[in-house]
């Protein structure tokens, strides 16, 4: 089997992947690697604490490693503790990747690229299926997940803090895509047939932050915090 570590970010469609590469019996997952924001001691984009993070990692079962990054790192940084890390698990005989990606051509081509050095093999099990059906197959599973960011620009601010349900999913505007593959939400899953047991956590304080595109665009999300129990 190949040894092999799953790129986590803590919301519903990784958590989908493991559930569909776990049926594989070429694949030996052993460890979970999340992007996190030192700084703030959160993960990368979307914002949670690293407390439910490693939360969710007891309740798979699986170890959890990080890649830190600072508090605004460039493209190259990004790039160069990467590729550290990657180097690392190369050298402790990691053969292969998971990544919960569903549609992005030019995400993936970026990934493929940056372990292709390093002779690291990559699998995208939810790669290419229609992301309203695997929305829904995420609900009949029995996962449970909360949405803690969107995008301002691409949905209400009213749907921060709600549950993905068949409710969520009927009330999404056409425009959003149904797995928000196009950055409109992200999601903190806690609970479903990949955990031994459910997170427990509360709602906190709900914030909106405004990040500068370039010289004349900014782009809004609200934030939800979430509260370890």
């Amino acid at each position: 089997m190949k040894k092999t570590y799953f790129n986590w970010s803590s919301g519903k469609d990784s958590s989908l992947a493991l559930y569909e590469i776990k049926k594989d019996p070429t694949i030996h997952i052993t460890q979970l690697v999340t992007t996190v924001n030192s700084h703030y001691n959160r993960v990368s984009m979307h914002g949670l604490r690293i407390a439910l993070l490693e939360q969710q990692a007891n309740a798979i079962g699986l170890p959890l490693d990080l890649i830190e990054l600072p508090e605004n790192p460039s493209m190259d940084e990004y790039n160069d503790l990467l590729s550290t890390k990657v180097n690392g698990y190369q050298k402790q005989g990691f053969e292969h990747c998971v990544f919960g990606d569903i549609f992005l051509e030019d995400l993936r081509a970026y990934r493929e690229k940056q372990l292709k050095p390093f002779a690291i093999t990559t699998s995208f099990p939810l790669w290419g299926r229609d992301t309203s059906f695997l929305i829904k197959t995420f609900v009949d599973l029995g996962f449970k997940a909360i949405v803690i960011c969107i995008n301002n620009q691409k949905l209400d601010h009213s749907f921060l803090g709600r549950v993905i349900d068949e409710s969520f999913i009927n009330d999404l505007p056409d425009a959003v895509d149904p797995c928000g593959e196009y950055g409109e939400f992200h999601t903190f899953c806690y609970d479903g047939p990949i955990f031994n047991e459910p997170i427990a956590f509360e709602k906190g304080e709900e914030t909106y932050r405004e990040y500068q595109l370039n010289d004349t665009e900014t782009i809004g999300y609200w934030f939800l915090d979430l509260i370890p129990q």
